[in-house]
């Protein structure tokens, strides 16, 4: 899919006159169209329109091959800025963009400095997620098997994974795993992760998100609770799910690409941490689930749905 925003200026009224953005997804999630937009708003508050700034949208398919041919139609078009949506495309356009900068926005990376990446982590404290999690079962028969929907192909999804795997044995937990890359693989491998697990965390992979609320259901009829760090995934029937603010991310990103455009270089500039997270409890979810969740984790939520 193509999107192009473009326009010509005059001269005494173009600040950016001939500047071009090229952005690319991940893959088409409601996230990075919300961050998309928030982007393009920003990007206007601070004098770059589309009287002034032509920017290219594209969202290939979901897997690498796409991913890097797109980046090199973009090394052909020779844009002055990159920006890419999620950890999968920010990686490929870092490792293959011409000499272009690149604004990453919304990659879940792993801990401590990036270097020659700019942008905006959407990196969130997973270890917090089951902890709550723990919390939630005070008193009673503690969750012990964490199953982990993930897409081995995405990057940010793969590092959520790694790090359940390094936070779950602090909590007497183990890991069950369902690597999916299509909806018939997750069709295939969700009934016996199902069977292995007392709790499923869903990961932030394209496939993951597009097939949520099949996830839910299923999970629901086993009467086992979702975690997941997508934004929205309480409203669509997550237990508990730790949030970034996709509008945030486009700001923020604006902000930074702004700066590039202004004669910055990526190389003076880093990956920011979002400043909004919020820890959302579904009591709804709870209430069918038989979970009676303690006051102690209700407090802790930044939101809580009834």
């Amino acid at each position: 899919m193509v999107l192009f925003l473009s326009c010509w200026c005059w001269p005494s009224d173009c600040r950016a006159a001939g500047k071009v953005i090229a952005a690319i997804m991940s893959s088409d999630q409601p996230r990075y169209r919300e961050a998309h937009q928030a982007f393009i708003k920003s990007l206007a508050a601070l004098g770059y329109t589309s009287a002034n700034v032509e920017i290219i949208l594209q969202v290939p398919n979901p897997d690498p091959l796409s991913w890097s041919n797109t980046i090199r139609k973009f090394n052909a078009y020779r844009p002055d800025l990159i920006v890419a949506y999620g950890a999968p495309a920010a990686f490929v356009a870092m490792r293959e963009s011409d000499g272009i900068p690149v604004v990453s926005v919304d990659v879940f990376v792993s801990d401590g400095p990036h270097r020659g990446m700019c942008g905006v982590s959407s990196r969130v404290p997973l270890v917090t997620l089951i902890k709550t999690l723990k919390d939630s079962r005070e008193h009673i028969k503690p969750y012990r098997r964490v199953g982990v929907v993930y897409n081995s192909r995405e990057s940010g999804s793969q590092r959520q994974l790694e790090e359940i795997r390094k936070f779950a044995p602090q909590y007497d937990m183990v890991v069950a795993e369902a690597n999916v890359a299509s909806s018939a693989a997750l069709d295939s491998a969700l009934p016996s992760l199902l069977d292995h697990s007392d709790v499923i965390f869903a990961t932030e992979s394209g496939v993951v998100s597009r097939q949520f609320a099949k996830i839910v259901a299923r999970a629901r009829a086993r009467n086992i609770p979702v975690l997941s760090t997508m934004p929205g995934a309480a409203e669509r029937g997550a237990l508990i799910s730790l949030e970034i603010h996709p509008e945030e991310q486009g700001h923020l990103a604006a902000d930074i690409a702004t700066r590039i455009l202004e004669g910055a270089r990526q190389s003076h500039l880093s990956l920011i941490s979002p400043r909004r997270i919020e820890l959302v409890i579904n009591m709804r979810a709870a209430q069918e689930l038989g979970i009676n969740l303690p006051f102690t984790v209700l407090s802790n939520a930044t939101r809580v749905i009834k």
